[in-house]
């Protein structure tokens, strides 16, 4: 049987196509992109860092932010980003859904300190808890020989 040679297909044509699902994803993004700098070019104050663009549905654009102060912000300026929106968009996107997201600005720190080490209880230890133990009450005599037993396992490593 012949062997069939297939000539690789180039990315762009991937890209540049109308249907499939990658095409589907450039053009969101770039719908998305699209739209951002609309809100962007509205709100040159805002910084970039504390909203971004989450979704668009139905003729309404989702926006969120890190805080309800920011979201305060978009308020004020909510009309003249609608306006603009719809001007750009030839009145497909008209309403705003602005959102708090708080998780978005959590900031997670590292630590450079190495985790503890389990402490290990040295033979002389348990025997003085074995010796306690023989005048403990029942119940907390059991928990000290068990809590002495720890020390011959760490002898034996």
């Amino acid at each position: 049987m012949a062997r069939k040679t297939r000539k690789p297909s180039d990315m762009s044509e991937l890209f540049q196509s109308s249907k499939g699902t990658l095409a589907q994803i450039a053009a969101k993004t770039n719908s998305l992109t699209i739209l951002s700098d609309i809100v962007r070019q509205t709100c040159p104050d805002l910084p970039a860092d504390v909203w971004h663009i989450a979704n668009f549905k139905q003729n309404s654009l989702v926006i969120e932010v890190t805080s309800a102060v920011w979201s305060q912000r978009l308020q004020f300026e909510r009309m003249n980003i609608c306006r603009e929106l719809a001007i750009a968009t030839d009145k497909a996107f008209d309403q705003i859904e602005i959102k708090v997201s708080p998780y978005r600005n959590k900031v997670v720190y590292q630590s450079d300190e190495k985790p503890a080490e389990p402490l290990h209880i040295s033979q002389n230890t348990a025997n003085q808890l074995l010796a306690i133990a023989k005048n403990a009450p029942e119940s907390l005599r059991k928990k000290l020989e068990k809590l002495a037993k720890h020390a011959d396992k760490n002898a034996i490593r």
